[in-house]
């Protein structure tokens, strides 16, 4: 699950890089907080890599996924790349665990044989 996950974060962390750079030609918001917001977002995907296994790292994933969604607001886009990473984050979610469980029942069956 964590090779899925964490493939999906990095690439939100590009999409919200460009996102910025987009919302950066926006006369309706300062530069500074765009990239307050983007600089927040990017670190925030980087470091829920790392925290995929942990607990509440799944969640937190979510609430990325949410607050990509909701910057559509500021760049129209994002509503399409929101809702495609969304679908991308559970089908990391949902078939790592399943590739998880067939890794474990692959291992035990090796150990089983193995004795």
């Amino acid at each position: 699950m964590r090779t899925l996950c964490a493939s999906t974060l990095i690439g939100e962390f590009f999409v919200v890089a460009f996102a910025g750079l987009v919302a950066m030609k926006s006369d309706d918001v300062s530069m500074t907080a765009v990239w307050t917001v983007c600089g927040v977002a990017m670190l925030f995907s980087l470091l829920l890599c790392g925290m995929i296994t942990r607990r509440g790292g799944i969640p937190l994933g979510w609430a990325l996924q949410i607050a990509l969604i909701a910057s559509g607001f500021v760049v129209p886009a994002m509503f399409f790349l929101g809702v495609l990473f969304a679908a991308l984050w559970w089908a990391s979610v949902h078939y790592g665990r399943r590739i998880d469980e067939a890794k474990a029942r692959w291992a035990a069956q090796s150990e089983a044989q193995a004795q």
